[in-house]
């Protein structure tokens, strides 16, 4: 398969990935994408929060769908890019595929410090106050994710390693190394 100048970064709730993608892309001096704004401009577009929108996902394949229209189009026709996106490998078969792994508690203690600090994150949910109730909230929308990738795109699991040229942990891996593993791989990858 012939390889392109992409970056496809994937991973769990909470491991880092749109911040791990714009390190990676100002480091290589290509510009960052993220499938996680294609869906809160939808969401902004209908009036409703993220959360509303995945739940409306959840019984209308029209809105993935027009998700990943939006993101294949765009990685069809472009190049010398990093987005940050749970199917970008599947989207982008051609692309460097990254996936960041993360436990639970961590990636909870994460997202609740997260929306807390970054505007983007504030409308995505109800308030949450303790780490519980964000991993509640991020199983829940896991599972989501993973029922409907599997019945609209018949992917038994979006985040199998198998499915990745590099997998990186970054409860043990802090987020310049996880960079500097990602430019180092790619470049390897490339040659």
């Amino acid at each position: 398969m012939k390889k392109r100048n992409i970056i496809t970064v994937a991973g769990v709730l909470g491991s880092g990935k749109s911040t791990a993608a714009k390190n990676v892309a100002r480091a290589l001096g290509y510009p960052h994408y993220s499938a996680g704004d294609f869906m809160r401009d939808m969401a902004k577009e209908r009036g409703i929060t993220l959360a509303e929108l995945n739940v409306l996902a959840e019984n209308d394949e029209a809105v993935d769908k027009e998700i990943d229209r939006r993101q294949k189009e765009f990685m069809d026709s472009h190049d010398n890019f990093v987005i940050d996106s749970r199917l970008g490998w599947w989207l982008a078969p051609d692309s460097f595929k990254v996936f960041l792994a993360l436990d639970l508690d961590t990636a909870a203690e994460r997202v609740l410090a997260d929306k807390a600090n970054n505007p983007n994150r504030l409308s995505e949910d109800k308030p949450v106050a303790t780490s519980e109730e964000v991993k509640a909230s991020l199983s829940s929308r896991a599972a989501s994710e993973r029922a409907r990738y599997m019945k609209y795109y018949d992917i038994a699991d979006h985040q199998n390693p198998s499915n990745f040229d590099l997998v990186i942990d970054t409860k043990v891996n802090g987020i310049e190394q996880v960079a500097e593993m990602i430019v180092a791989g790619y470049k390897a990858w490339q040659a």
